[in-house]
C-alpha cells in the first residue's frame, strides 16, 4: 500500500514540478519556433507514457497486492495484450520522431536568398567572416593561418580580398534576414550555440558544418560553445547583435577586410623610437622597467599585445577602473599616440629592444607553481610561459613578477577585465579567481621566475 501511494505522490510531484519549474525555455528570437514545437510534443509523449505507466503500477501493487488465500494467475502469453503494447509504442515513438525528421529537413536546406558569413572557433574565442561586394567568401587553407593570416584565407583567391574579417566575440546581423553560419574549427571540437534562436551545431575540425536561421528579433544574444573543448571551455562567449539594416550596414563598413589587413604599411621602428622617448622616463631606455616608479618590463612583449595594451588604454577599456592608480596614469600617455599607426611603430621598436629578465621580487614554492600554472595556465601562455597569437596569451616568463602579481589581483577583483570590451581580460578573471590566496599566486609566479 506505501508503495502504491508514494508512486501517485511521484506522479503528482512530477506534474506540480513542471507546471511551477523556473527552467522554461529562453524568449525565442528567429524563425524557429517548430523545434520548440518538437520539443514540446516530446515531452508531452513521455510525459504522458511516465504517468501511465508509473499510475499503471502503482494500480497493480494495490490490486494485486498479497492477500491471505490469493493465489497469482500463471499466463504466459497474451497476444492481444502484446499486439496493443506494441501499437501504442510504435505510435508514440512516430509521434515523437516524424516531426524532428520534418524540422531536420528545413534546419539543413537554407533557403536560396540566405546571406553566408563564416564562424571560426579556437582555444577560447571566437572571430568571424563576411562576404565583402561580390557576396562569395574567399577559400581558406590551414596552410595559410599565421599571425599576419589568422584565419587562413587565401591569398591568391580574388573572391577573398574583399572578406571581411571581426577579430572580436561581438558580430551583427539584421533583423528578419535569413543568414546561413558556415562553421570552422582551427584546433578541437567545438559546438556553436545560440540559445534564443534554437540552433546549435559542433564544428570539426578539418571540415565545415552549417546551420541556418533568421533572426526575428532585436537585441543581443550569447553565443556559447556546448562542447567540452580544453579548460577554458567555461569562457567561450561571444554575442550576436541583431539590429535593423542601416545599423548594421554602418557597422560592417567599419570592418577590416582582408586586403585592408594585408595592405597595411610595414611599422617603422625608427618612427617608434622618437615616440618612445616619453616612455623611457618610467619604463627604462631599453625598456627593462623600474619598480620604483611601477613601470612594467616591456621588451620582450609581443608586438600584438603592445598594440591591444595601448589601444585598450586609448579607448577606455583599461586605465579606466578607479582602483586601477597606475592604469589611470597610463592612459593619458597612451592617448600621446594619436593614430593606429603610431601605436604600431611604438610596439615595433619595443619588440626589437634586447629582451632582458627583470630581477625577482615575490618569492615562493615554484615546485607547486609549476603544478598550478601547467593545469590552469599553460594551455594559453605556453608552458614555457613565452605566450603565443594563436591564443592570444602574453609573454609572461621573466617578467616584472611584482606587476604581475598586481594584474593576478586586479583580474580577481575585477579591477582589470570587467570592461564589456575587454573580452580576453574577461577569460583572465575567471583563471585569476581559481588562484585562492596571494600564496598560490607567489607560487606561479616564482615558477614563471624560474623559467627566465
Amino acid at each position: 500500500m506505501a508503495i502504491a501511494v508514494a508512486l501517485v505522490l511521484l506522479v503528482v510531484g512530477s506534474v506540480v514540478f513542471h507546471f511551477i519549474s523556473p527552467w522554461w525555455f529562453t524568449p525565442i528570437a528567429s524563425n524557429w519556433g517548430s523545434i520548440d514545437f518538437t520539443i514540446n510534443l516530446t515531452f508531452w509523449v513521455t510525459g504522458a507514457v511516465f504517468v501511465s505507466v508509473n499510475l499503471f503500477m502503482a494500480y497493480c501493487v494495490y490490486r494485486f497486492r498479497h492477500k491471505a488465500g490469493h493465489k497469482a494467475v500463471y499466463e504466459p502469453e497474451n497476444h492481444k495484450l502484446e499486439v496493443g503494447l506494441s501499437v501504442v509504442t510504435a505510435i508514440g515513438v512516430i509521434a515523437m520522431l516524424a516531426p524532428g525528421l520534418f524540422v531536420w529537413a528545413q534546419f539543413v536546406t537554407p533557403p536560396d536568398e540566405a546571406t553566408e558569413y563564416e564562424v571560426v572557433g579556437q582555444q577560447w574565442q571566437w572571430s568571424f567572416r563576411y562576404p565583402g561586394n561580390d557576396g562569395q567568401l574567399g577559400t581558406v587553407d590551414t596552410r595559410f593561418i599565421s599571425e599576419s593570416n589568422p584565419f587562413g584565407i587565401n591569398p591568391e583567391d580574388p573572391n577573398g580580398q574583399d572578406d571581411i574579417l571581426v577579430k572580436d566575440p561581438e558580430m551583427y546581423l539584421p533583423v528578419g534576414k535569413p543568414v546561413k553560419a558556415l562553421l570552422r574549427s582551427k584546433d578541437v571540437l567545438h559546438n556553436y550555440t545560440v540559445p534564443q534562436f534554437r540552433v546549435k551545431m559542433d564544428m570539426v575540425p578539418g571540415m565545415v558544418t552549417y546551420l541556418w536561421f533568421t533572426p526575428t528579433e532585436v537585441g543581443s544574444y550569447d553565443i556559447m560553445c556546448e562542447e567540452l573543448c580544453g579548460i577554458g571551455h567555461h569562457v567561450m562567449r561571444g554575442r550576436i547583435v541583431i539590429t535593423e539594416q542601416a545599423e548594421y550596414d554602418t557597422w560592417l563598413s567599419n570592418q577590416t577586410t582582408f586586403a585592408q589587413l594585408n595592405g597595411r604599411s610595414d611599422a617603422t621602428p625608427a618612427a617608434g623610437q622618437a615616440q618612445y622617448a616619453v616612455c623611457a622616463s618610467c619604463h627604462g631606455q631599453q625598456a627593462e622597467g623600474n619598480p620604483a616608479l611601477n613601470a612594467p618590463r616591456l621588451n620582450g612583449l609581443q608586438t600584438w599585445y603592445l598594440e591591444r595594451q595601448l589601444k585598450y588604454y586609448q579607448l577606455g577599456v583599461r586605465g579606466a577602473h578607479p582602483d586601477d592608480l597606475y592604469g589611470r596614469q597610463m592612459a593619458p600617455m597612451a592617448g600621446m599616440l594619436n593614430s593606429d599607426e603610431a601605436i604600431r611603430n611604438m610596439a615595433a621598436y619595443i619588440s626589437q629592444l634586447a629582451v632582458t629578465d627583470a630581477p625577482d621580487t615575490i618569492s615562493g614554492d615554484s615546485a607547486r607553481g609549476m603544478a598550478i600554472y601547467n593545469s590552469n595556465c599553460a594551455a594559453c601562455h605556453g608552458n614555457d610561459g613565452t605566450g603565443s597569437w594563436a591564443t592570444d596569451a602574453p609573454h609572461i616568463a621573466g617578467m616584472s613578477d611584482w606587476y604581475v602579481a598586481t594584474q593576478l589581483s586586479n583580474f580577481k577583483a575585477k579591477i582589470r577585465g570587467a570592461h564589456a570590451d575587454d573580452d580576453y581580460g574577461e577569460q583572465m578573471v575567471s583563471f585569476a579567481t581559481a588562484m585562492r590566496n596571494e600564496q598560490q599566486m607567489n607560487d606561479v609566479i616564482a615558477y614563471l621566475n624560474s623559467l627566465q
